[in-house]
């Protein structure tokens, strides 16, 4: 057992565990993640690990499409699945007596999916409408148009939904052998938090998943993104009354010694935002930003963005801008802010504040069963759950000084793309 309370171990096959017990609820919260996401596709098949897990939940032998839902509702749990850049994650939070569900339908799932030609082309035309239903959001189109910008070779060029033209042409041979390919125990990470005894759920582990075969990936291997030279400006327009700006800055790796300066020298600028994709969010009233445009009647909200990723991804700030207000306004004022940063020692009482803030939501993302098993995953995805355990240690050390070194290496022009969207009125067809 390890420092609190967490067993980490490898089973034969190569699936890795991780246990904490967790007694004040008689509950669990189960996970298996694999290294799998939008970052493991080519161009042709975009959008095919999102698909692979709305087919995890259309059924096998053992548990055929629709029997899934009512038990685990039976039982009193929830379930559910997610798709990012680096990997796909499905959980299960249950009664802890019902653990032993959770590992049945997960170690089945990881061998046995039937991918019938029949559910692929119905799940087809609901990724169809779920891609389409996001184009009626600015935000999205905005965000999409920055990113593929902003990333000319890397695969994280395309968002994890995928590009239309390869969700009409995506084959079922296709989904069936990307499934293959990853879901192996070699590829995966089963972490479990809540009430039960490690030593007695090891061994459970091991009847469920031992036996599973694991096998080689194939991986695809991402290209490194060159070195960005000059600003890159977009401009999107379409339906609607509300102008937004997104400007992202090239940002380095969850692992990499300078991922936790860059946090909180965005705490500073726009707040404090949350790692957990369950977490809540708190005021960012007292950033810098806010104060400029929120409270200088330039922009109606203001939020910045700094997700963990294995290779380097994106720092971005995003406003949406008041109809009575001018993009080109915004981002002149986000650059007279982010100037002020460059030339002048943070105080630091503010950098107090900002870790202080961070501190506060990191906790807030963590303290239920259910984040605690999310991060005994989520961490190893990117870097190890070492990197969560000595996360508030870490912060707490970062100076005023190591803020302005950061910003002096990615808050440059020659590192950013600045995107624009300008509306012409009306409404979204579809």
């Amino acid at each position: 057992m390890g420092e609190n309370g967490v067993l980490q171990t490898r089973l034969r096959n190569g699936l890795r565990v991780h246990l904490k017990e967790i007694h004040t609820a008689p509950v669990i919260s189960c996970w298996i993640w694999y290294r799998v996401g939008s970052r493991n596709e080519r161009p042709g098949v975009t959008g095919i690990s999102h698909w692979v897990e709305h087919m995890q939940f259309k059924g096998t032998p053992r548990f055929p499409a629709g029997t899934l839902d009512r038990t685990i509702n039976r039982d009193g749990g929830i379930w559910n699945a997610m798709t990012w850049l680096d990997w796909t994650a499905y959980y299960e939070t249950l009664p802890a007596d019902k653990v032993n569900l959770a590992l049945e339908l997960e170690s089945d799932r990881m061998v046995n999916c039937l991918y019938e030609p029949k559910e692929v082309e119905s799940e087809r035309t609901v990724i169809i409408s779920e891609r389409e239903g996001h184009e009626n959001e600015p935000t999205f189109r905005l965000a999409e148009e920055v990113q593929g910008t902003a990333f000319r070779v890397h695969s994280y060029h395309h968002e994890v939904i995928g590009d239309i033209s390869d969700l009409r042409s995506i084959s079922r041979d296709d989904l069936y052998q990307h499934y293959r390919n990853y879901y192996t125990p070699s590829n995966a990470v089963l972490a479990i938090a809540g009430d039960f005894r490690s030593s007695t759920l090891l061994k459970r582990i091991r009847e469920y998943y031992g036996g599973v075969p694991t096998s080689d990936i194939i991986d695809f291997e991402s290209r490194v993104e060159p070195q960005q030279f000059g600003e890159k400006r977009v401009l999107v327009e379409g339906p609607g009354e509300t102008p937004f700006v997104e400007i992202t800055y090239h940002s380095p790796a969850g692992s990499h010694p300078d991922f936790l300066p860059l946090s909180i020298l965005d705490s500073l600028l726009s707040g404090a935002s949350s790692l957990n994709f369950f977490g809540g969010g708190i005021s960012n009233k007292t950033s810098r930003l806010y104060r400029e445009l929120v409270e200088g009647d330039l922009a109606a909200a203001v939020s910045g963005s700094l997700p963990a990723s294995i290779d380097p991804f994106m720092y971005s700030i995003r406003a949406t801008v008041r109809s009575d207000s001018e993009p080109d306004r915004v981002v002149d004022v986000i650059d007279q802010e982010i100037e002020k940063l460059l030339q002048e020692k943070v105080q630091e009482a503010e950098v107090s504040k900002a870790i202080k803030q961070a501190r506060a939501l990191f906790a807030y993302g963590s303290e239920s069963i259910s984040n605690q098993a999310f991060w005994l995953g989520c961490s190893e995805m990117f870097a190890s759950y070492e990197w969560f355990e000595t996360y508030l240690d870490r912060i707490s050390e970062i100076t005023s000084e190591r803020i302005l070194e950061v910003a002096r290496s990615y808050l440059t022009p020659q590192n950013r793309t600045v995107g624009i969207y300008r509306p012409r009125g009306g409404t979204f067809n579809g």
